[in-house]
């Protein structure tokens, strides 16, 4: 019995491998993308210290704001990729964590009042 709920469990998770392993490979393709982004930025940077065009202080100021600007567009970024993955998964009607904890908690008041009941 013990196999055929894992059994279950694993083809339940094989539907939904292939369109969370399709979300996971574009976040990590887009945050690859941004660290390349940075490292060339601050590549460019560096060469321009080196070359005495811009001072030493002034490149660590642009590649401390290039890593600001980096890091609030990741969150913006972060966000509206949580809301598409929200509005999807409510289009497939499926539930979320908190629709599954919610029943959870009307199944074990229900589970308590039957057991009073059976007592009494």
């Amino acid at each position: 019995m013990a196999t055929k709920a894992k059994k279950t469990e694993e083809t339940a998770e094989g539907e939904r491998n292939p369109l969370l392993e399709a979300a996971r490979r574009v976040l990590l393709a887009g945050a690859g993308a941004v660290a390349l982004a940075q490292d060339e930025a601050e590549d460019f940077v560096n060469r321009l210290v080196e070359r005495g065009e811009i001072a030493e202080k002034d490149g660590k100021q642009l590649v401390s704001e290039v890593r600001a600007k980096r890091k609030k567009e990741s969150t913006k970024a972060e966000d509206e990729i949580n809301k598409r993955i929200e509005a999807i998964l409510e289009r497939m009607k499926i539930p979320s964590k908190s629709d599954i904890d919610a029943l959870s908690e009307k199944i074990a008041l229900l589970t308590k009042k039957i057991d009073e009941l059976k007592k009494s």
